[in-house]
């Protein structure tokens, strides 16, 4: 009968085990609380940075203004609230600030959620009630859209509001995303190329809109949100309708930043730099009587041939997102850079404040 020899058991080790938790594998508490408390700090800087870019690029905020924050409950409109009364503490021009919530009588809306918590920053404010939630689901069908005739009904009393209470701009929490959602919209559905301003004058003719985070994306709202631990209220109309094309548009848009970081940055500066001669628009550009001038133009019949068409840079939060993908995508769709060249890709031509 065969044995089989029994295995020698090998020495023990002396190097350790990556895959083993040690003390020493372990993260040690206190550097991780640091990294998230210098990621917080880095968020807080770029949120304020940005901001403070779109007033000062659009004229937002000008001094001695009044401005009527409207608050709504949500993430974006408390980030915008808590940035401007940063940012007012700290601008060299004076501006008052007043919250105003417009209480539609919707079922279930917490009533007391905002005036404690305005209340216990120590902000003006103002509760609207207006009972627009019964009118709007009576004339609106079941399943159809309630968004447009809710819109309309919010602004006229928005601004009959600003002006009783001496409101010399009107706060909007609309940030980057609906902007570029709004974008799209109008581009695969109105057949126009609009989007929703920075800064507009109300239909009316009276009051002036801002929306001071023009220029940060929906997620660095969302983190700052639960970094603040803001009270949230849901909102029962336009929040709980699955069956809108915004949705369809911010899925897009999400899906691009997972993918290519620079695509929807790239589309938001494309709106910061129309070329009306490139495109087809007759009210915007005199196709009709353009005649030869005999100067050369070196943009004359240019349409997408140059590798450096984006002439600046990216937030660098998006560059590091999108590393040695940064101003290749055009590769993807078929377009080579010039050998040895980068094309540069950016938000806007803006320079940053101190």
């Amino acid at each position: 009968m065969t044995t089989e020899a029994k295995p020698t058991a090998a020495p023990p080790s002396t190097e350790t085990d990556s895959t083993t938790p040690t003390s020493t594998v372990r993260a040690d508490p206190r550097r991780k609380a640091e990294r998230q408390r210098i990621n917080e700090n880095k968020l807080t800087k770029r949120l304020l940075r940005e901001t403070g870019r779109a007033i000062a690029d659009f004229n937002m905020i000008e001094d001695g203004d009044k401005v009527m924050v409207c608050l709504s409950g949500g993430k974006d409109s408390y980030a915008m609230l808590d940035l401007l009364l940063t940012h007012r503490e700290r601008a060299p021009i004076r501006f008052d600030i007043v919250a105003v919530n417009l209480d539609q009588k919707q079922p279930g809306f917490p009533d007391d959620v905002l005036p404690r918590y305005l209340t216990g920053l120590g902000v003006p404010f103002h509760i609207e009630t207006q009972d627009t939630y019964s009118v709007v689901t009576r004339v609106i069908p079941e399943g159809k859209t309630m968004c447009s005739l809710c819109s309309r009904m919010r602004r006229g009393i928005l601004y009959r509001v600003a002006s009783e209470l001496g409101a010399t701009k009107i706060a909007l929490g609309h940030h980057r995303d609906d902007i570029l959602g709004t974008f799209f919209l109008n581009l695969f559905y109105g057949g126009r190329m609009k989007a929703m301003p920075p800064k507009l004058m109300s239909d009316d003719g009276k009051h002036i809109v801002i929306r001071p985070l023009a220029y940060v994306p929906e997620k660095d709202l969302i983190t700052y949100a639960e970094l603040k631990q803001f009270p949230i209220i849901p909102c029962n109309l336009c929040g709980s309708q699955e069956n809108l094309k915004r949705k369809e548009v911010t899925r897009m848009v999400a899906e691009w930043d997972k993918k290519f970081p620079a695509r929807s940055w790239n589309v938001f500066g494309a709106l910061t730099r129309v070329v009306p001669s490139h495109l087809m628009d007759k009210d915007l550009f005199d196709f009709a009587g353009l005649s030869t001038t005999g100067q050369p133009d070196a943009d004359g019949d240019t349409a997408f041939d140059d590798e450096n068409v984006y002439a600046g840079e990216l937030p660098d939060h998006v560059r590091d997102l999108a590393g040695d993908d940064v101003g290749d995508e055009s590769q993807i769709d078929g377009a080579q850079p010039a050998p040895g060249k980068r094309k540069v890709i950016f938000m806007t031509d803006l320079q940053s404040l101190s």
